[in-house]
């Protein structure tokens, strides 16, 4: 290939090729090489939010305690769930900070909600009434808001050929930050008295629930810097003038669309692209089915035998989530960069939706081995312990290639947005709808499952055939995206190819 045929990348070229110019060069042997250090970033900013969100459940309870709210221990409980004005505030944000970083920058946005972050959660661990808790958590939910911007930038730092190798490194992320946030809280909680020789400050005496705070806030603080160093602006107004650069280096380098075309567009023009509200529609039913599972599974793990679950101890219930754990980080790791590459996307996640029904279907018969081999005492025998772990090992490996459609979820929402300029804007509605299902599906899940074991409603399975039936209509509803869905770059491509 002769020089002036080849193409120039370098710092200030885009990352996110216009269609027009991807439908040339995907044919080409070499992928776009990483920009690892924007995706070091990002993934670092990643880690914050469900940091920051997790960190403080091993010490809530006793922080509600020592704030003497209630003589009666059962009510601390109340208090603690107070917590949710995170999640609702952050609900509440997600739309704006996407609409504002269509105005004035990714980049910014980004780093503003990252330090916000930071410096609430420090505020966290400084309170000492029940107003100062509320108002350090209502605010931090608010600033973790820009969660939609970070998922933009990803799909604008990266393109066709290198996305199967960034997304899964990108979608490994909540689930370390949930991993990493307890350990933290658990760990450093009351640092003074536990380690008096390291962190023995009277400021830790004082406060003793501002030492995993200030960890936290330091992972924060981090990728600020991060941000500030690596991170270059992807919105595509910005991005012109170095397109302009590139296309002075490159003469045949089409500069794709023209500005009109990467203009922010209000809510309702944003719905109006039926792919979009399919991808909508659907998030809100992947982040149910899910959310669902995670606190279901729990409470069926926990449960006697004779009531409809395993009665599986603490440290049991520990393991099933670790073995849980491991499956997802393999199957982000080692297959789904594969499986990008050699799948179609629309067709991946509506493969990952259609795994819910079988996960919730699995759920009760999990019980019905433990009932076939538990003893008088409830306990179950030894010898049907290998085949419930089979079971679970089963279950929990379907519900994480459920899962994967979160990851595949963020390459169709890149795809499909109605123009560049509203990409930010799109995966803010995604997310939307995707955070208001998590606030209420740990309520009206464990809420339907109480029912069913406490009035044997279908046996104390309704719960299981309420969540099957919801599982199969979010798959039904999923497979709207294979109608709406825009041909892929490699499919244009070939009638390119087969049109000369």
């Amino acid at each position: 290939m002769t020089p002036e045929n080849e193409t120039v990348h370098d710092e200030a070229c885009p990352l996110l090729p216009h269609s027009h110019a991807e439908s040339q060069t995907v044919s080409q042997a070499s992928p776009t090489p990483l920009p690892v250090g924007q995706l070091a970033a990002l993934c670092t900013v990643r880690l914050v939010d469900p940091i920051a969100f997790t960190q403080l459940f091993p010490y809530v309870n006793d922080f509600m305690s020592d704030l003497h709210l209630t003589d009666d221990p059962s009510r601390i409980g109340f208090y603690s769930g107070l917590e949710s004005t995170f999640a609702l505030s952050q609900l509440c944000s997600i739309y704006l900070w996407a609409k504002l970083s269509d105005i004035i920058g990714r980049k910014p946005v980004i780093l503003a909600g990252t330090l916000g972050t930071a410096t609430t959660t420090l505020a966290f661990g400084l309170s000492k009434s029940l107003t100062g808790i509320l108002f350090a958590r209502c605010v931090g939910g608010l600033f973790s808001g820009n969660i939609a911007v970070i998922h933009s930038v990803v799909g604008e730092i990266t393109d066709s050929t290198n996305q199967a190798m960034a997304i899964p490194i990108y979608a490994l992320m909540w689930p370390i930050g949930s991993v990493v946030g307890p350990l933290i809280g658990g760990t450093f909680s009351h640092a003074a008295s536990k380690y008096p020789n390291l962190l023995g400050y009277a400021v830790f005496e004082k406060y003793p629930y501002f030492f995993p705070c200030l960890v936290s806030a330091i992972i924060a603080f981090v990728g600020v810097l991060l941000g500030f160093v690596f991170l270059e602006e992807t919105l595509p107004s910005k991005r012109r003038r170095n397109n302009a650069k590139c296309t002075a280096s490159v003469p045949n380098l089409d500069t794709g669309p023209p500005i009109q075309d990467h203009k922010s567009m209000s809510l309702k023009e944003v719905l109006s692209s039926p792919a979009i509200f399919a991808l909508v529609s659907s998030g809100f039913s992947l982040s149910f089915v899910y959310t669902s599972f995670d606190v279901v599974f729990v409470l069926f793990c926990y449960s006697p035998v004779h009531s409809g679950g395993l009665a599986f101890s603490a440290s049991k219930i520990g393991w099933s989530l670790a073995i849980a754990g491991c499956i997802s980080s393999t199957l982000q790791l080692f297959f789904m960069p594969y499986l990008l590459r050699t799948f179609d996307c629309a067709k991946m996640y509506v493969f990952s939706m259609g795994m819910w029904p079988f996960v919730y279907f699995f759920l009760p018969f999990l019980n019905l081995t433990a009932r076939w081999g538990s003893a008088e005492d409830g306990k179950v025998g030894d010898k049907v312990v290998a085949i419930l772990w089979i079971g679970i090992a089963i279950t929990l490996g379907l519900s994480k290639i459920g899962s994967l459609a979160y990851s595949t979820s963020i390459i169709l929402v890149k795809e499909h947005s109605p123009n560049p300029g509203a990409l930010s804007q799109s995966n803010g509605i995604v997310q939307f709808a995707m955070c208001f299902a998590r606030s209420f599906a740990p309520f009206l899940v464990s809420s339907l499952f109480a029912l069913s074991i406490d009035n044997k409603l279908l046996w104390g399975y309704l719960w299981a055939v309420v969540m099957i039936c919801i599982s199969t209509v979010s798959g039904i509803d999923a497979r709207r995206i294979l109608s709406h869905r825009k041909r892929q770059p490699h499919e244009e491509w070939q009638m390119t190819s087969r049109h000369l």
